[in-house]
């Protein structure tokens, strides 16, 4: 529940950063939309970072830097990829591509483990894979391998190594409060040359022009990082990577949910022309499959064989 719940507040960063991108368009033409993607991983990751030392610190273990450190460096090079790739290849393809991890992650697993993954495992991934696909449109006809592609592939790969560094046991005893804390200063460090890189001198102090702004920002500094990664740090441990990769595949899903009500909104607030998306058969079928795949995932399942009578149950 800890990780759908994550899912649910990086659903709401979807429409959130876009109608923030769309605001800071209309208040600043021409600003770069690199700037803006990278000033606000900036500013959310600092923020938190910040937030988090005030709200409690202790002196970092080797191991809980060596770990925070890989996992900023994966999830901003994860979150970096995916946004250039949004300019070579179409919003559809990347949507299903970056969630390639579902299927990265059982095959890490079992080279790691030296054994097939469990049955209930392939189903699940097979049907979240295929919720995904219907959900995001998703059109094998129109697939080639192109810089965009490639790039959400390698992005789809960097976070499934992310999440195989929270799943790793040597960590497991790492406190999340002091890993979550070094990783958004490491992703901030990190996406700061881009911001600054892509910045026209009046860009500067832009984020934080109007009320409007500050609000959209501050949705994403607390309950999109703060909270979002604090419960990811905390709780994917709790299960194995391959379920923590068909649990995240309802991000999308609940992104999905939001935008049918919250674009309108937010675009009233922040003076834009932002119409909410339409229910259909897509989000229907395709979020039902997500579903499906994740309760799935928590049922146990019976084995094919049985002993004195009664069936064995595996989780």
């Amino acid at each position: 529940m800890g990780l759908i719940c994550t899912c649910a507040l990086w659903g709401l960063s979807f429409p959130v950063m876009k109608a923030l991108g769309q605001h800071l368009a209309i208040q600043s033409p021409g600003v770069s939309t690199w700037f803006v993607a990278a000033a606000t991983v900036v500013v959310r990751f600092a923020s938190g970072a910040v937030l988090l030392v005030l709200s409690g610190w202790s002196r970092p273990t080797r191991s809980e830097v060596v770990q925070a450190l890989a996992l900023g460096v994966f999830s901003c090079a994860g979150m970096l990829l995916q946004m250039d790739a949004l300019n070579f290849s179409p919003a559809s393809t990347s949507a299903f591509l970056t969630q390639g991890y579902i299927v990265i992650l059982p095959i890490a697993g079992a080279v790691v483990a030296r054994a097939w993954p469990r049955a209930k495992t392939l189903f699940c991934v097979l049907a979240s894979s295929s919720g995904l696909a219907v959900l995001s449109g998703f059109d094998w006809a129109t697939l080639h391998l192109g810089r965009g592609e490639t790039e959400t592939l390698l992005a789809a790969c960097s976070f499934a190594i992310q999440i195989l560094f929270l799943d790793y046991r040597g960590y497991r005893a790492n406190r999340p409060h002091v890993t979550t804390t070094i990783m958004f200063g490491c992703v901030a460090i990190l996406a700061l040359p881009l911001a600054v890189w892509q910045a026209r001198p009046s860009d500067f102090g832009l984020l934080f022009a109007t009320p409007v702004a500050l609000g959209l920002l501050l949705v994403l500094i607390v309950p999109c990082t703060v909270v979002a990664f604090s419960w990811m740090n905390r709780y994917q441990p709790e299960v194995s990577a391959s379920e923590a990769g068909i649990i995240y595949g309802a991000e999308p899903l609940f992104a999905s949910i939001l935008c049918l009500f919250l674009p309108g909104f937010l675009g009233g607030l922040a003076g834009i022309d932002y119409a909410n998306e339409r229910l259909g058969a897509r989000l229907l079928i395709g979020g039902g499959l997500v579903v499906f795949a994740n309760v799935m995932l928590q049922l146990p399942w019976p084995r094919a064989r049985a002993r004195g009578g009664t069936v064995e149950h595996c989780n």
